[in-house]
């Protein structure tokens, strides 16, 4: 059963708008209960949530005192006695939701007037609601929702309704309000009044504080949240990717199957473009190409097909070589170790993907190359190296190396 097996609502009578607590229908040893808070005589009802408060705590014998879960409702804080907006219930508003159309606000409001009406009426014994319910089997597909009256029929229906509680609905409120006592504040406790604002207030404040700080933090998280999350391309894990070398720029699409690189190609040619636009065209009208196998690629399709799927590069799918040659001439402290690394990233997954040594065979016939791009990259397998003067060899092979990648370029 759930903790919220007991609710705080706000009843509209006809005297005005009163506080109480109702526990809708539960099971206990086989049989169906339901109850407000009430004595012997009536169901009791008060003019705030303090003063309600104030008689909890000073009167322990009440209906709902051997609920299953009265402890439980005890247990929280005072802001327990504090209806939320969904346990409003308008009661003598109820024709006002007939008055327009069978919206799902409509009918929804409506329907939670009803259950509780009916509810109220068993519980406090209100002879004239009770035969209003029992007698009106239209009423009962109000619970239904708005969908039932989306139909053919529906609006004759919502209507004849709206006829049966034009009808009735002011003898239904007289005799619901004679189920109700209202507990004037002059028989409560007077400390014990001031003593339950004071606490609801607190319990109040901390609400709107917490919040407050949760909306803070909600914010917070959605600034940080990178929007190239909720893309296509993050959706299909296919990502563009923009390479800068020698001057010029290129496009294309990599993704990755477990930690083996795909790029858009096929038998080592990767598939370049010169701007954005021209790669979004040609993915349109052509399948020919290593992605079009990956399972998440038709995703992709589809949004393109359907005007959706805008080519935008993450900046760390943007990889620039430009200058790097030229720094590395300069020495160590010139060359920006991280832009290498990206840089170096791409060579690796180009020539993996390819399946092609030509990368590893040129490491292999220079060591000192090798040795220097661990140093650079911070590798373990730099240990006890320390790049020196002259740079020219090591400028020439990243150079070499750059060559490598645009050969495999089918525009450059």
């Amino acid at each position: 059963m759930s903790t919220r097996a007991i609710l705080p609502v706000k009843l509209s009578l006809t005297q005005g708008d009163f506080y109480t607590l109702w526990a809708p229908t539960w099971k206990e040893n086989g049989a169906e209960w339901q109850a407000f808070l009430g004595d012997d005589e009536s169901v009791l009802a008060f003019n705030s949530p303090a003063e309600m408060l104030a008689f909890l705590r000073t009167t322990p014998r009440h209906d709902l005192a051997s609920h299953p879960k009265w402890a439980d409702f005890q247990a929280q804080g005072p802001a327990r006695v504090v209806p939320g907006a969904k346990q409003e219930y308008d009661i003598i508003g109820a024709p006002e939701f007939l008055a327009g159309r069978p919206s799902h606000e409509n009918v929804a409001n409506l329907s939670r007037v009803f259950q509780l009406s009916r509810s109220l009426a068993e519980v406090g014994s209100a002879e004239t609601a009770q035969i209003f319910f029992a007698s009106h089997s239209v009423l009962g597909n109000v619970s239904r929702g708005s969908d039932h009256y989306a139909g053919e029929n529906g609006l004759d229906e919502w209507s004849g309704v709206g006829r049966v509680v034009l009808a009735n609905w002011k003898s239904v409120v007289e005799s619901l309000d004679g189920a109700v006592r209202v507990v004037e504040r002059g028989e409560l406790d007077g400390a014990a009044v001031q003593d339950a604002e004071a606490a609801i207030a607190e319990a109040e404040d901390e609400r709107t504080r917490t919040a407050e700080a949760e909306r803070e933090q909600a914010a917070a998280a959605a600034a940080a949240q990178d929007p190239y999350d909720a893309s296509a391309w993050a959706r299909a894990g296919i990502d563009p990717v923009k390479i800068s070398i020698q001057g010029k720029s290129v496009y294309t699409l990599r993704t990755y199957l477990g930690t083996s690189p795909v790029f858009l190609g096929k038998y080592g040619e990767i598939f370049t473009f010169p701007s954005a636009k021209h790669l979004s065209r040609w993915i349109l009208e052509n399948d020919d190409h290593d992605l079009a196998g990956v399972s998440t690629w038709p995703e992709l399709m589809n949004a393109a097909n359907a005007g959706e799927l805008q080519v935008e590069v993450h900046p760390d799918n943007a990889y620039s070589f430009n200058g790097l040659a030229a720094d590395i001439r300069k020495g160590v402290d010139a060359v920006d170790a991280k832009q290498m690394a990206k840089a170096y990233e791409l060579l690796a997954d180009a020539a993996d993907w390819a399946g092609d040594d030509s990368l590893n065979s040129l490491l292999l016939a220079n060591p000192r190359m090798q040795d220097y791009l661990a140093y650079m990259l911070g590798s373990t397998e730099a240990a006890g190296y320390v790049p020196t003067a002259p740079f020219t060899d090591k400028a020439e092979a990243w150079t070499e190396m750059e060559e490598q990648l645009i050969k495999r370029f089918s525009k450059f």
